[in-house]
């Protein structure tokens, strides 16, 4: 029996551990890869911690400093483990686990989800062709380059402009690669403003904006794709077709919350970010369970994964001992489709009396531009920014307010 189970080892995972083990709960964590650190063990290029750690660190670095506090606060922890079951027992969580020793049965009182996100992949985003070898998500191609020692492909195309794929676009390029150009299907970059600057631009590698790969070529291996422009509807544009011969495709198209974990227990899933629908302390829409980092939403940066894996891990170990006993009515909080991807979280308990932090991305790029919080159709803060983008998740601090249950409170954008 344990007050808190956290599945998954990554950043916000071995983050929300900590914070549970620090206020007093007894804590495990399970990770079905062999070490702790989740993706960040392949992530060798620099700029991560510099929020958290006020220094630039390696992906391998920042792991390391969250791997030793585990270790130092004698957390346990089930690596090469896989969870085959969750479900309600009463008052407990019952989790199946899978690894080398058998299958065992575990029992915690209160559970946090930190098990990240994965890649679409050449399926998901139904490009014509066959199956041959060749193509790969970058994060594979990143394990392959940083992880193993090899090179993937010689001479190669590159699909999105996600960050992972612009960070490989310059990674392939170091290792002897020819990479022939980024190919992003919307008309503006997906990836960060600095990850265009660092990985293409100061690599002279070529930028193509609404284009896109409608074929893959090849029987064993690529030989090379079609590429096509698109309309602003994203929809092929007639006697565009351009082929290109490459032996490998890299895939940056998009990261998708693993929620099978949070589905199994039937957690209410937001639309908007493939994550849970949780309040401020990060708990779902089932009690006992929260959920952190990629696998609530997608982040920009590993520090905002760590905060909320903090903010989870403690509301979890406050779960643990209180079980919530009395349960605080909520307020949604609104905002509008057209102008936001998502907000998080989407719903505000309403008696908390601790800051709430607010991430939010907006649907279009807009300049001078102010972000508002209406309560009871007032005011209640107000944010101005020079420029919001998609690619760029926004956040925000809420200090501690009383909400009424019958009045209502939004996020609203609008110029200044």
């Amino acid at each position: 029996m344990y007050d808190v189970i956290v599945i998954g080892g990554g950043p916000a995972g071995m983050a929300a551990a900590i914070k549970a083990k620090q206020n007093g709960s007894k804590t495990l964590i399970i990770e079905r890869e062999k070490k702790l650190g989740g993706i960040l063990k392949q992530c060798i290029h620099d700029g991560f911690g510099l929020i958290k750690f006020k220094k630039q660190l390696t992906g391998p670095e920042y792991a390391q400093r969250y791997t030793e506090l585990v270790n130092e606060l004698k957390i346990e922890t089930m690596v090469n483990t896989y969870v085959s079951n969750l479900k309600v027992n009463g008052d407990f969580f019952e989790i199946t686990i899978v690894n080398r020793k058998g299958i065992k049965v575990l029992f915690s009182k209160a559970l946090v989800l930190a098990n990240g996100c994965r890649e679409r992949s050449v399926k998901q985003i139904f490009i014509d062709g066959t199956r041959p070898s060749g193509v790969f998500t970058a994060g594979t191609a990143q394990y392959l380059v940083n992880r193993k020692g090899y090179l993937p492909c010689k001479n190669c195309i590159i699909l999105g402009s996600g960050d992972i794929g612009l960070i490989m676009a310059r990674r392939l390029k170091l290792e002897g690669a020819n990479v022939l150009g980024v190919y992003e299907v919307k008309n503006s970059p997906s990836g960060l403003t600095r990850n265009i600057i660092q990985c293409l631009d100061d690599y002279n590698i070529p930028l193509y904006l609404s284009k896109t790969i409608s074929t893959i070529h090849g029987k064993n291996r690529v030989i090379g794709v079609d590429i096509v422009s698109v309309d602003e509807n994203l929809k092929e544009i007639p006697n565009t077709k351009e082929y290109i011969s490459c032996d490998g495709v890299i895939l940056s198209v998009g990261l998708i919350p693993e929620n099978e974990n949070a589905e199994s227990l039937n957690v209410s899933i937001s639309k908007n970010t493939k994550g849970p629908i949780v309040d401020q302390n990060l708990m779902t829409s089932i009690p006992g369970v929260f959920s952190c980092g990629n696998a609530l939403h997608v982040n920009d940066l590993v520090d905002y994964v760590s905060e909320s894996g903090e903010i989870a891990g403690l509301n979890a170990s406050k779960y643990a001992f209180s079980h919530y006993e009395n349960f605080d009515e909520f307020l949604n909080l609104e905002f509008n489709d057209n102008d936001f991807l998502y907000v998080v979280p989407q719903k505000l308990k309403i008696n908390f009396n601790e800051n709430t932090i607010i991430y939010f991305r907006v649907k279009e790029e807009i300049e001078n531009c102010v972000v508002r919080i209406l309560y009871d159709n007032k005011c209640i803060y107000e944010k101005k920014y020079n420029k919001v983008k998609p690619p760029e998740m926004e956040r925000i601090i809420l200090k501690n307010i009383k909400l009424d249950i019958t009045k209502s409170i939004s996020l609203n954008l609008g110029k200044e």
